[in-house]
């Protein structure tokens, strides 16, 4: 485990795996870089640097406030600069958005892999006030039902699935990411659809499983033909809106010219 500090100040730990050409990994909501062990074990396998981190406010990493999506992208920034200063990036949900917004304000991304992307081009949104509500209840000590409310209107959950979640022995986890669930919101609200910056950041592969959210397979086939030579791949392995790890390192090592191991 490595530590480095952003701009700000703030310590964004991260993790190796391998050696090779960098390839970074942005999670989305309720997640930390431990949960892209799989992944990065895959890339690692493929030839690959694979570089997990901490987004601000998870697990072993710190947090500023006040929060900004340009804050976020400058922790990718101080972590790209650790591993060899450019990177390509694999974003997932939220990450993916993170990930293509740093690019456009001049991260040094190389290549983009950005899996369902929750674009909502201006349609469906999530209610505007969203975050604050969301800090409020942060700010209340009532973490539990940030996480809850997050799921119910930020990500679209229904409240039967929400309540499951909830009597779970996974919701203490869940819980500790609280504060995250807000800064998730902002991007989300913030970066609803693609500025123009990010539609020429980077080349990019949009990746899309299946079994997902509509909205999120209906986003990611417009982002991609929004993008001058982007490449949309569907991966039927990925479901339920989860990155399937050999086959998206396959995917990225035949792109980077990787030793693309055989599934």
């Amino acid at each position: 485990m490595g530590l480095t500090h952003s701009a700000d100040g703030t310590p964004i730990a991260f993790e190796t795996a391998g050696g090779g050409r960098p390839v970074v990994i942005v999670n989305g909501a309720f997640s930390t870089g431990r949960d892209a062990a799989a992944i990065a074990a895959e890339l690692a396998q493929n030839g690959f640097l694979a570089v997990t981190y901490d987004r601000r406010a998870r697990a072993g990493s710190g947090d500023t406030k006040p929060y900004s999506p340009e804050r976020e992208a400058e922790d990718l920034a101080a972590v790209i600069a650790e591993v060899g200063g450019s990177a390509a990036v694999l974003g997932h949900s939220s990450g993916a958005v993170l990930a293509l917004f740093a690019a456009s304000v001049g991260v040094p991304v190389d290549h983009l892999f950005l899996s369902e992307p929750p674009f909502h081009f201006g349609e469906d949104e999530p209610p505007a006030d969203l975050p604050e509500r969301l800090q409020g209840l942060v700010d209340a000590g009532r973490p539990a039902d940030a996480v809850t409310t997050f799921q119910l209107e930020g990500i679209g959950l229904p409240p039967a699935g929400v309540d499951q979640i909830r009597q779970s022995a996974m919701f203490a986890a869940l819980t500790a990411l609280a504060q995250s669930t807000v800064y998730d919101a902002a991007l989300t609200r913030e970066l609803s659809s693609p500025t123009p910056a990010m539609l020429t950041a980077a080349p990019a592969v949009v990746l899309c499983g299946v079994d997902t959210f509509p909205f999120l397979s209906a986003a990611a086939e417009r982002l991609a033909g929004l993008m001058p030579g982007a490449e949309l791949v569907i991966v039927p392995e990925s479901v339920g809106h989860r990155v399937e790890p050999v086959a998206t390192a396959r995917i990225i090592a035949a792109r980077l010219g990787g030793a693309a191991r055989e599934l």
